[in-house]
């Protein structure tokens, strides 16, 4: 929603909000379940048979997306 709302180009009160809550979401699970709860966390594709580092890299994605919406509200 966030991403096509943006290109859309609907006002940020809109798209900022949602983006924070489904970030900030995403990064808390992605937290609990790689840092705290140990689980590695593996990539479906090529059937699951790649070693991507998965934990570190939706973490980092969830994290962008509510940089992105804190960015948007406070400029």
């Amino acid at each position: 929603y966030t991403g096509v709302a943006m290109i859309a180009g609907l006002p940020w009160p809109l798209v900022a909000p949602v983006g924070l809550f489904i970030g900030g979401v995403g990064a808390i699970s992605v937290f609990k379940a790689v840092y705290i709860d140990m689980r590695e966390l593996k990539c479906a594709c090529m059937g699951g048979d790649s070693n991507v580092p998965l934990g570190f890299v939706s973490l980092t994605e969830n994290l962008m997306m509510v940089a992105a919406a804190l960015w948007m509200m406070l400029t």
